[in-house]
């Protein structure tokens, strides 16, 4: 594996941007080792400024459900280009992208578009409590919403805890209305209600949960929260920036049945270029400017290039069966490692939902909470991480990154897949 070229890049890099890089994940600081430039992709394959090759499970955490350059999302976005990139004027395509996601999606009846899952989440905090008239927010451990100040919070102490800023720059003041609490646990969201809901404008949960690990959550307690929320008058909102489109064209909500107020959306729905979006019914959204008081606004919300690449991604995800054959091609994966994993009793338990894929080093089979996570392995994911980039397998460089499988990873990439890294598991248990 030739590194030179990356090598060069991220040195001078350093000098440019914080960390040399525009996003602090991309630093491999988590697995150690320079960060890989990438030049160009196509399908399931991507290739690094120093012509190494590929097969891409992070696709760009996400939004790429079809693979790189895609025929039709390419022809989109540089036929809407050639017409202009942006005109901070409405345009027909935002119309088009906002019917074709309404009009097959049940739980929503109209939708604002942003420029990033951030964005929407931020969007949807503020829009709650101008619903409301409410002020603090309950999120859970174990769930990322973005950069948004009073979500960058960790839990603090006792029973309802309040939220401790996680990151310099958020006032304490803000992460205090925020309220922190575990996953999967009904008992807690109970009493914070109980005692709290005079002063709670939402909920907000990745039903999800896949930016610290998969956490798979109880059907039971998703419909807790619904119930829940319903009784104290306190809305829910689905952050469905990852889980959106992904498990299904109505998300996380269509496959657990369960009715959000209003949903956040992220880049899966520009087909890899910069959006979001968030949506609700019709009564709810009515309090958006300029219909309503709740004020936000965007130059490039709903700009044509993102809304021409979104139409021709979203139209391929409703074609027949695109659901079931990317379950099949997951489930091939998933399948591939489990059996190897087994017969070998390495402690190793995948879990999947969609196409979302991830692995630990653990044998606990229904981890659904962050603190369930062993840090301590993170060592030989770490170690598993390098043997996968040395032999072309490319995963997010964190060992709390979901995989993501694509339409355009074929039988014979996934079974090359399972054999790399079933032979990087036996490699990292041989040594230790």
């Amino acid at each position: 594996m030739k590194q030179e070229r990356s090598i060069q890049l991220f040195e001078k890099a350093k000098t440019l941007m914080p960390g040399g890089v525009n996003s602090p994940v991309r630093a491999f600081r988590s697995v150690g080792g320079t960060p890989v430039f990438m030049k160009r992709g196509k399908g399931a394959v991507i290739i690094d400024e120093d012509d190494n090759e590929y097969v891409d499970y992070c696709c760009s955490w996400g939004p790429l459900i079809l693979g790189h350059a895609n025929d039709k999302v390419e022809k989109a976005i540089i036929d809407t280009v050639k017409n202009g990139a942006s005109f901070g004027a409405p345009t027909a395509l935002e119309n088009q992208l906002a019917e074709l996601i309404i009009s097959n999606h049940k739980y929503i009846e109209k939708i604002r578009f942003v420029s990033s899952g951030t964005e929407a989440v931020m969007s949807a905090l503020r829009l709650a409590r101008g619903v409301t008239g409410k002020s603090k927010i309950i999120k859970f451990e174990g769930c990322y919403h973005g950069h948004v100040d009073s979500l960058l919070v960790k839990a603090g102490s006792g029973l309802v805890t309040f939220g401790e800023s996680s990151s310099a720059g958020v006032p304490p003041a803000y992460a205090n209305e925020t309220i922190v609490l575990p996953l999967n646990d009904e008992e807690k969201v109970k009493s914070t209600l109980e005692k709290l809901h005079t002063e709670i404008a939402a909920i907000i949960i990745e039903p999800i949960p896949a930016n610290n690990g998969l956490l798979l959550q109880s059907h039971k307690f998703l419909l807790h929260l619904r119930e829940l929320c319903t009784q104290y008058n306190v809305l829910l909102i689905f952050d469905e920036v990852i889980s959106g489109f992904r498990v299904g064209f109505e998300g996380a909500a269509g496959l657990y049945d369960i009715q959000p107020d209003i949903i956040t959306f992220g880049k899966i729905i520009g087909g890899g270029m910069p959006v979001g979006a968030y949506a609700a019914s019709a009564k709810i959204m009515s309090h958006v400017s300029p219909e309503g008081p709740v004020y936000q606004a965007g130059t490039l919300s709903g700009n044509p290039v993102a809304m021409a690449s979104g139409i021709a991604q979203l139209t391929e995800c409703l074609q027949p069966h695109f659901y079931q054959e990317l379950q099949h091609k997951t489930d091939k994966l998933v399948n591939g490692i489990k059996q190897h994993v087994q017969s070998k009793g390495y402690e190793i338990t995948i879990y999947n939902i969609g196409s979302i894929f991830w692995f630990t080093f653990s044998d606990m089979k229904h981890l659904t909470r962050a603190d369930q996570i062993d840090s301590g392995k993170m060592t030989l994911f770490n170690k598993v991480y390098h043997y996968l980039l040395e032999n072309g397998i490319y995963f997010g460089p964190s060992g709390y990154e979901v995989g993501f499988v694509s339409h355009a990873h074929s039988d014979a990439v996934i079974e090359k897949t399972i054999a790399i890294l079933n032979s990087a598991f036996d490699k990292v248990f041989a040594e230790k």
